[in-house]
């Protein structure tokens, strides 16, 4: 078991973003960082403070944002879901359904890749560009209504005291770049990592997980179910730019990025399309070597046998990637 920790702490050392010189460490910023987790790095042009994020907070549940005011960021990214949004598919401000999943945000602040298939976003701030200007689908719908958008934040007079005192350097503070700069620097401190796993790897604490969840570690980073191959280090899978094909959908050669399996559990329904409704079929999927085997699948996904209790100890190690004081911190909720 010892070995298997010291296994997932070695590849966190890895570095975790593209662009480092475009960056800087945050050192005049409480993170409140539990335990073994590094300071996030920032772009050098949108450095962290406490007002700017609860800037970023507020707009981040704004619907005014949204062309319509249908939806928010929240919409999509509810807290006790880990910021995903139980969904199959994500939906935008016209009631239009995404054909991709909406991606939890714990942790996002490590990414190196922020989409599920699309590679050219290296930042939250340039990911963000994306669900605001969306055309097919719409999502928040600003393609041909950014002034309108804008025009309401800066006609709201909380707003512009805020966004005078958080950018008192700008002429102009209100806009959809300094907008888009808060609700990124509020993304970066979700940061989840009080889970029971976390527990016992930090807090040296041995009964933090069940006998189940330790036998399912072993599986899981094991060579047999070889889930480790693709999820693993500090998020268990997600930070770096890694993609695969899974066998998900058949006569496909795309690659689609492996997630983070932190907070899992709340975050089905599962895949890039949605179409795992439960942990259990996600076993399935992979036990079975992927539903569509072709040409294009990964070569570490291959059929592979569980007994009905090794199914269950694999689970529970799952469960235990549920951080429950994230889910339920003030700090992330509406304010």
């Amino acid at each position: 078991m010892l070995v298997i920790a010291a296994c997932v702490l070695a590849s966190c050392a890895a570095p975790r973003l593209h662009e480092t010189h475009l960056r800087q460490a945050p050192v005049d910023f409480d993170w409140r960082l539990p335990p073994g987790f590094p300071a996030p790095d920032v772009p050098a042009d949108n450095r962290m403070s406490a007002a700017k994020v609860e800037l970023g907070r507020e707009l981040f549940y704004e619907q005014r944002l949204s062309f319509n005011g249908a939806v928010s960021c929240a919409s999509c990214h509810v807290q006790r879901l880990g910021f995903a949004d139980g969904h199959r598919h994500a939906i935008g401000a016209t009631g239009e359904a995404h054909p991709r999943s909406s991606m939890p945000l714990a942790n996002v602040a490590y990414n190196s890749a922020f989409t599920w298939s699309d590679r050219k976003p290296h930042s939250l701030e340039e990911q963000m560009i994306q669900p605001l200007f969306n055309e097919h689908p719409v999502e928040m719908g600003l393609a041909t209504h950014e002034s309108l958008v804008v025009g309401r934040i800066a006609g709201d007079e909380s707003y512009r005291r805020q966004f005078a005192s958080v950018f008192a350097g700008d002429p102009q503070p209100v806009t959809l770049a300094n907008i888009v700069r808060a609700i990124a620097s509020f993304e970066r401190t979700l940061v989840s990592g009080r889970s029971s796993f976390d527990r016992f790897l930090f807090d040296d604490d041995a009964a933090a997980m069940t006998p189940a969840a330790r036998r399912g570690m072993t599986l899981f980073f094991g060579p047999r179910a070889g889930c480790g191959a693709c999820h693993s280090g500090l998020m268990v899978g997600g930070a770096e730019a890694h993609y695969a094909n899974t066998g998900v959908e058949q006569g496909s050669r795309v690659e689609f990025r492996v997630p983070s399996l932190r907070n899992v559990e709340v975050t089905a329904p599962y895949m890039h399309d949605g179409s795992l409704p439960t942990l259990e079929s996600v076993l399935d999927h992979y036990t079975a070597g992927g539903r569509h085997r072709g040409p294009g699948t990964d070569a570490r996904i291959h059929p592979f046998e569980l007994s009905a209790d090794e199914r269950l100890d694999l689970i529970e190690f799952m469960r235990a990637l549920t951080d429950r004081e994230f889910l339920a911190d003030s700090r992330f909720a509406q304010p």
